[in-house]
């Protein structure tokens, strides 16, 4: 069993984590308002010895540990909520209506804060190791905040890496997945003007209703005729907002749509092809169209090296079997790809398991699995005890020694 890997250490403190990991689920907060999270973790790591910054990127935080020379290594967790009713009935729920971990930002945060723990009592490594926790990945850029906010210039780190758990793979099984892993995301408002009227008279009205319905059959015609068969493209119409009674024909229509692709190039075509294909459908009825279009996250592309390191972490520690050998692009996006486009690193899986544990992501009835927490832990051990080595470490020269160079 995987668990067997745990190392003691990390074995010695679990449940008091998985404690922590139940207080910060039960007082979930939103994107760009985790102060009592963002506390809670800032507290935990100036207890245990770490240089602690709070505030980057509102209320991001991040904590530093140096020992001895050496290279930088970043690790991440994403610690907002979700405006999710939560309907689990655990004793831990949510005490805040409305609001809930509903994808696992609280095992995110628990488990690095384990890892920090024992990293902190060990000091097995040698160099800097900046802990990043990062507010408001949930679609408002907590990532890019950060970096606003001088996240790389002020911590530097030769790599970051940061973990999500995934619903339906075993319990605390790793998974690694070189290039594009996840989608870009975008998020596109288009406004159809036309000319309201009576609904028994349509003739002396530019229905937009109607050219709202002629542009999401057209906008599907994008990713079957424009995009190679090759690539992924997604363009999804959420939301249409018109009218307020039957017999009246409105003067304007919304409509909001996400729009993800695994490549920019397919990202710029899919941006250009929309702006076309709205506008020239609106003026074939004689409306008009204004679009908002918003680049909220960008493809992740994980690096080769980093992503063969990690993957090499896992193998060796936990054994082959514990690693996930059919992963596959996600969909889904991220906003951690914006540090990946500043830094060299990778973003990597653990299996949140199956049956009731395996309930999908941002699902009300969805809880991260704490059999999980202690592995993910003893993984950012292992991961930092291998990228920072001691020098008197068999394996110090090994993935860092051009790095290593650079800072002797």
């Amino acid at each position: 069993m995987i668990q067997d890997f745990v190392l003691p250490g990390i074995a010695a403190i679990q449940e008091e984590m998985i404690g922590l990991r139940h207080r910060i689920h039960a007082y979930p907060e939103l994107g760009l308002q985790e102060v009592a999270t963002s506390e809670l973790v800032a507290e935990c790591l100036d207890k245990w010895g770490f240089q602690v910054t709070r505030a980057v990127g509102k209320t991001g935080v991040v904590g530093t540990l140096k020992n001895g020379r050496g290279p930088s290594l970043g690790l991440r967790a994403d610690m907002d909520a979700l405006p999710i009713h939560e309907t689990t009935g655990l004793p831990y729920a949510s005490r805040n209506d409305g609001v809930m971990h509903a994808c696992g930002h609280d095992g995110h945060t628990a488990t690095l804060l384990a890892a920090a723990r024992h990293l902190a009592e060990t000091r097995d490594f040698s160099g800097t190791l900046n802990l990043i926790f990062q507010p408001a990945e949930e679609g408002l850029g907590g990532a890019q905040k950060m970096m606003e906010d001088g996240l790389f210039e002020r911590f530097p780190c030769d790599a970051v890496f940061a973990l999500h758990n995934v619903p339906g793979y075993p319990a605390g099984h790793l998974g690694f997945f070189n290039g594009a892993f996840m989608a870009s995301a975008d998020t596109v408002t288009v406004r159809v003007v036309g000319r309201g009227g009576h609904g028994a008279a349509p003739d002396e009205a530019i229905d937009p209703i109607v050219v709202c319905a002629s542009i999401v059959t057209a906008l599907q015609s994008i990713v079957s005729r424009n995009v190679s068969p090759r690539d992924l493209a997604i363009i999804s119409v959420g939301s249409i907002h018109a009218g307020t009674a039957s017999n009246v024909i409105p003067s304007s229509a919304q409509m909001l749509l996400t729009v993800r692709a695994l490549a920019p190039d397919v990202r710029d075509l899919l941006e250009r092809r929309i702006h076309e294909l709205v506008h020239g459908q609106a003026a074939s009825f004689g409306a008009q169209a204004e679009i908002d279009y918003f680049r909220c996250h960008p493809v992740l592309i994980n690096h080769p090296a980093q992503t063969d390191f990690a993957r090499a972490v896992a193998t060796d520690w936990f054994g082959a079997q514990a690693v996930i050998d059919d992963l596959a692009p996600f969909t889904a996006s991220e906003d951690f790809a914006c540090m990946l486009e500043q830094c060299p690193g990778s973003y990597l899986v653990i299996g949140n398991g199956d049956g009731e544990r395996g309930c999908a992501l941002h699902h009300s009835g969805y809880d991260f699995n704490d059999d999980c927490l202690a592995v993910g832990a003893t993984y950012w051990v292992k991961l930092t005890e291998r990228f920072l080595p001691m020098a008197d470490r068999p394996d110090h020269h090994h993935f860092n020694h051009d790095i290593e160079e650079k800072h002797t």
